[in-house]
């Protein structure tokens, strides 16, 4: 009987593979030097050309290795920064992983093949030639494939176990890029920032000034906010208000224009009208209208959608996920994907929901004539459907942010598979004198998906009285209103993950942890505005946030083409870059060697001008 290895990402993976795998028949041996890896060892029947395997299920903790500089560069006084760009490299086992990647040597010995089993994304493919690398060093002619997987549902599992594929090199050649490329372009701005401007104050004395390609454009966004809000100077307008009372009902006509900041022409405006006395009905308008269902859910809109009503932080997310999907109650939740693929039983796991003593019953209805199949978004990474609850939980297996997340994601998967709410829509537009207004009523028919997803509102107005094309009527009342503009909020953090998303800052996994990175670094703080169920977390740059995006604007102002490390257009050119690797069109060391370039170009500009940055620091902090 062949032996087969199979290396998960994370220990609960392997466990629950394993579970399946064997039945729950499974011996369990401990990893010498790490007491979270075990080993699982079972037999399984792969089919095909595998058969009937004798298998040790292990896992890793993620990456096993790491990129490092050669050890004469290692210190932070042992070369010019700049001398980063070229300094030699090497990739090398963590030294708090050295255990695992010994027990998967051993264990790829007497092996045949080794199965992968990691999360399939990038980050999993090259976890997976980490883990490849190690085997291969036990067992140079062992055969190596990987399982494709998105959920730990037991059926998919099996399926996944006999139906493998190859590992994907190009995407795992484009995260090595992006890991060479933050080592070098991180580690030679962050020494120099530091080095340079750590003695210009004492609040930057426990300080490291870090730099990173995502890290920075994120703050860029936050300050972007702050210096609006600050600069902002309101302006006085004027409109015209008309007010009709008829059966009982006060209809509130708005003013087409919205608003002038001419006082004196809205003056003459507002006369015209009293003079023509009358006003008359231009247009009346009744249709049916709809509230669409929310699409399938993907990463940043888990990310945003739960910063906003769930109360958490992007990060909180995105672990609480990370848990849910590990014990098998949801797919993965790192996934670009907004369009379910027509092979999923969807309406399986709606029943699957029928326990739940909140959402039960609406999943009874669905399938008693309610489901409907899903709106499809334009997103696909061809790896992961969206996110989706793969079995009902009871409530006492999980902890408080774990029900909220759970919630959330069952939620959104029932409204999904729900009809659109239905209303009516009634407008009326009006002449008065030269000038055109309008009032809209909202008839709500059929709340359908609004009553499982809570989280959407959707209320019927006032319901407007009757009125006849053509008619003329005397307006109760015409005014003028005065109003002042205002200042745009400080940005909130689901505004900030649409802003890198729509820019190209961070991929879907990574986005929580460069916020967080800017958060630890003391370049942003959290500030709470309002209270209670209303109050929203606002993100407010310190002033070392501030003086650092404002010394680099002025390090490269007036430079050809206008570059900036607070904006997202260099990352996003980069981000670009890796994808072309993934398509197979570039190279990882073509691309690598272009950003470097493209970087050590605007290094060289900055210690040039360092002076700049060192003006901002001291405008800022105390001496």
């Amino acid at each position: 009987m062949s032996r087969i290895l199979c290396v998960a990402e994370k220990p609960a993976i392997a466990k629950a593979v394993a579970q399946h795998l064997s039945g729950g028949s499974f011996q369990t041996a401990n990893v010498t030097g790490n007491r979270y890896v075990k080993n699982y060892q079972f037999d399984f029947n792969f089919g095909g050309p595998w058969g009937h395997c004798h298998v040790t299920m292990t896992s890793v903790l993620g990456h096993l290795t790491e990129l490092e500089f050669a050890r004469e560069y290692k210190s932070w006084l042992s070369c010019p920064p700049g001398a980063l760009f070229e300094a030699p490299v090497h990739e090398a086992v963590s030294s708090d992983k050295t255990a695992i990647a010994r027990n998967i040597q051993q264990q790829a010995r007497q092996s045949k093949a080794l199965f992968i089993w990691t999360d399939c994304d990038r980050e999993g493919e090259h976890i997976g030639t980490e883990i490849r690398k190690q085997a291969q060093e036990g067992n140079a002619r062992i055969l190596v494939k990987r399982a494709r997987f998105s959920n730990t549902e037991r059926a998919h599992v099996l399926n996944a176990a006999r139906s493998l594929i190859e590992l994907d090199d190009l995407q795992a050649n484009a995260v090595a890029a992006r890991i060479e490329l933050d080592l070098r372009i991180g580690a030679a701005f962050t020494r120099l920032l530091t080095l340079q401007l750590k003695p210009l104050s004492s609040a930057l004395e426990d300080t490291i000034v870090s730099y990173g390609s995502c890290q920075f454009p994120t703050l860029g966004f936050v300050v972007d906010r702050y210096l609006r809000v600050k600069n902002f100077k309101p302006e006085t307008f004027w409109g015209i208000k008309v007010l009709l009372l008829r059966e009982g009902i006060k209809v509130n006509f708005l003013w087409k224009r919205v608003h002038l900041f001419d006082r004196a022409a809205v003056t003459v405006m507002l006369e015209r009208c009293l003079l023509a006395k009358t006003a008359k009905v231009t247009k009346v308008n009744q249709k049916p209208t709809s509230k669409w269902r929310p699409l399938p859910l993907t990463t940043v809109d888990l990310q945003m959608m739960g910063s906003r009503f769930l109360r958490m932080d992007s990060q909180t997310i995105m672990k609480v996920a990370e848990a849910l999907y590990t014990k098998g109650f949801i797919s993965y939740p790192r996934t670009e994907t907004d369009q379910f693929d027509k092979a999923i039983d969807l309406k399986k796991l709606v029943e699957k929901q029928f326990p739940d003593q909140n959402w039960g019953q609406y999943a009874r209805d669905l399938l008693d004539g309610g489901f409907r199949t899903p709106r499809a978004g334009r997103h696909n990474d061809q790896a992961h459907p969206p996110i989706h609850p793969v079995c009902w939980v009871s409530p006492a297996a999980l902890s408080a942010d774990e029900k909220k997340v759970y919630e959330f994601v069952v939620r959104r998967f029932l409204a999904c598979c729900s009809e659109d709410a239905k209303g009516q829509s009634t407008e009326i537009e009006i002449e008065y004198g030269d000038e055109v207004f309008h009032a809209k009523g909202l008839l709500v028919l059929e709340r359908n998906y609004l009553d499982v997803y809570v989280y959407d509102k959707w209320e019927s107005s006032q319901q407007l009285p009757k009125f006849q094309l053509g008619e003329s009527f005397v307006p109760t009342e015409a005014k003028i209103f005065d109003g002042e503009t205002t200042a745009p909020n400080y940005l909130t953090e689901p505004e900030l993950i649409a802003l890198m998303d729509a820019n190209g800052i961070g991929t879907d996994a990574t986005m929580a942890e460069h916020i967080a990175k800017i958060k630890d670094r003391h370049y942003v703080a959290v500030n709470t505005r309002g209270g209670g169920r209303t109050a929203v977390k606002e993100l407010i740059p310190t002033q070392l946030g501030i003086a650092l995006v404002e010394g680099y604007d002025n390090v490269f102002a007036g430079m050809p083409n206008n570059p900036s490390l607070s904006k997202p257009f260099l990352r996003k050119e980069m981000e670009t870059r890796m994808r072309e690797i993934c398509a197979g069109s570039r190279v990882r060391q073509e691309v690598v060697q272009e950003s470097l370039d493209m970087y050590r170009e605007y290094f060289v500009h900055t210690n040039r001008r360092i002076n700049a940055l060192k003006d901002a620091i001291r405008k800022y902090l105390p001496n």
